[in-house]
C-alpha cells in the first residue's frame, strides 16, 4: 500500500494581470513505505508548492492527495493540524527551531502539544536526539548549536511523533559541505531503519543520489530522470 499519492494534482494562482498561472497540472506521485523520492527541478518550477500540498499546509485547486490511503483536503482546518501533527514529519531549509528552548525540549514540543505525557515525551526526545548523533548536546539551546547539530535536532523533532512520511524541503541547502554530507547519510540511514516514506525537494546531486527515485517536476508535472539532471 502507498502511504502518500497525489493524484491528477494542480495548483493554479491569479497573476498580478489576474490572469491564471498553472504551477501543477495533472500531476501524479505514489511513494511506498520505506522508500525515499528526491524531487527535482528549476528554481520556481512548484516543487515547494508541492510539498506544501503533500503535507496539508496548502490546498489543491484540483485532485486528491491521499495519506494511508484516506483524503487528506476533504477535512476542516482543525482535523488537518492534528493530521500534520501526527503523521506528517517536516524538515524544511532553515531549522525553525525555538531558541528559547534546549534541543531536547524542542524536539518533545510536538509531542507536549499532541498531548502525550512529560515522560514518554523526553524519553522519546532523548532516544532520536542519541539517534541523530546529539547524545552529548541535548541541554544546548539552537544559539550553542552548529548549523548541522540545528539541523540535525530539526530531523530528530520531524520524527518525533512517528511519522507516517517525512518531507524535506531542501534540507541542507544552508549547511556547508561536510555537514551535507552527515544530514544526507542520516536520510539515508532514518530511511532504512524506519521504514518511512520519504518526499526531499533538493538541488544537492549528492542527496539526490541516496533516492530509491529521482523525478524532475517540469510544465507542472513530474517525470523520472536521472541524478545527473540534479543542479547542485
Amino acid at each position: 500500500m502507498m502511504v502518500i499519492e497525489a493524484r491528477d494534482l494542480a495548483k493554479i494562482y491569479r497573476g498580478g494581470d489576474g490572469g491564471p498561472i498553472h504551477v501543477l497540472d495533472g500531476l501524479q506521485l505514489a511513494v511506498r513505505r520505506g522508500e525515499m523520492v528526491a524531487i527535482v527541478g528549476a528554481s520556481g518550477a512548484g516543487k515547494s508548492t508541492l510539498l506544501h500540498i503533500l503535507g496539508a499546509l496548502d490546498r489543491p485547486t484540483r485532485g486528491t492527495v491521499l495519506l494511508d490511503g484516506e483524503p487528506l483536503h476533504a477535512r476542516p482546518d482543525e482535523e488537518l493540524a492534528a493530521i500534520r501533527n501526527r503523521k506528517i514529519g517536516f524538515v524544511f531549509q532553515f531549522h525553525h527551531l525555538l531558541r528559547e528552548f534546549s534541543a531536547l525540549e524542542n524536539v518533545m514540543m510536538p509531542m507536549r502539544i499532541a498531548g502525550i505525557e512529560n515522560r514518554h515525551a523526553r524519553s522519546r526526545a532523548e532516544e532520536l536526539l542519541s539517534r541523530v548523533g546529539l547524545s552529548g548536546r541535548m541541554s544546548h539551546r539552537p544559539g550553542e548549536l552548529s548549523g548541522g547539530e540545528q539541523q540535525r535536532t530539526a530531523v530528530a523533532r520531524a520524527l518525533a511523533m512517528d511519522p507516517v512520511v517525512l518531507l524535506a524541503d531542501e534540507p541542507s541547502g544552508n549547511l556547508d559541505h561536510m555537514n551535507s554530507e552527515r544530514l544526507h547519510d542520516l536520510f539515508a540511514q532514518l530511511g532504512r531503519d524506519l521504514e518511512i516514506a520519504m518526499v526531499v525537494v533538493t538541488h544537492n546531486r549528492a542527496l539526490a543520489s541516496r533516492a530509491d527515485r529521482v523525478l524532475l517536476l517540469e510544465d507542472g508535472r513530474l517525470r523520472d530522470t536521472d541524478v545527473r539532471e540534479v543542479v547542485t
